[in-house]
């Protein structure tokens, strides 16, 4: 089983931690409903922020997280979704515990202006990396080690995957289903969540 960490922080963008959020408890979903053993989970989501309490998204939205990031379990994959960045770009710890969570983990990804979080934390140097098309300028600006690339979905670098803006999380996270499990448990979410999954080759 992997576990599937999302880190939350207020003004996070909503389809950026949700969109990969649905994709990969779908997957275990219709993974336990075609009769498979449960103690072979595929997945398991959880959520985790720095401080233990009410995280306010964009539009107004306010969720708990499951952990912080000072005691969680063991993170598999990685998930930073985007939104506004700007105090998190400030926030030591949060860098900090990025780094170190990054190099214990299988695998690392952002969503949209997640990538900026990452680049901050030195994860990118030199990676073929993409955001949402409006930040593509400033975030090869501010991190000149970076290549930015437009006109992708997601961009897998083995260890580290990246995505465009806000929908293209869900992209990128059905791409993550489908190196984990298989094409066709990635396909057959897809299909579960009445989903038109945007591939690319």
């Amino acid at each position: 089983m992997k576990t599937v960490g999302i880190f939350l922080y207020n003004n996070i963008e909503v389809l950026d931690f949700a969109g990969p959020f649905e994709v990969f408890s779908t997957a275990q979903r219709i993974w336990t409903l075609a009769g498979r053993d449960p103690s072979q989970a595929l997945f398991k989501v959880v959520t985790i922020a720095e401080q233990h309490k009410l995280i306010t998204a964009r539009g107004g939205l306010q969720v708990v997280p499951n952990h912080l990031i000072e005691y969680h379990p063991h993170i598999d994959i990685l998930i930073v979704p985007g939104g506004i960045i700007d105090h998190q770009l400030t926030r030591a710890p949060v860098i900090n515990w990025l780094r170190t969570t990054s190099e214990r983990a299988d695998l690392t990804a952002s969503v949209c202006t997640g990538a900026f979080l990452l680049a901050e934390a030195g994860l990118l140097d030199g990676c073929e990396v993409i955001t949402h098309w409006e930040d593509s300028a400033a975030l090869q600006q501010s991190y000149p080690k970076l290549i930015v690339r437009d006109h992708a979905r997601w961009l897998d670098q083995g260890h580290i995957v990246t995505s465009a803006g806000i929908s293209a999380g869900i992209d990128m996270s059905l791409h993550l289903v489908s190196r984990f499990a298989s094409m066709e448990h990635a396909e057959r979410t897809a299909h579960q969540m009445d989903y038109h999954w945007q591939q690319q080759d």
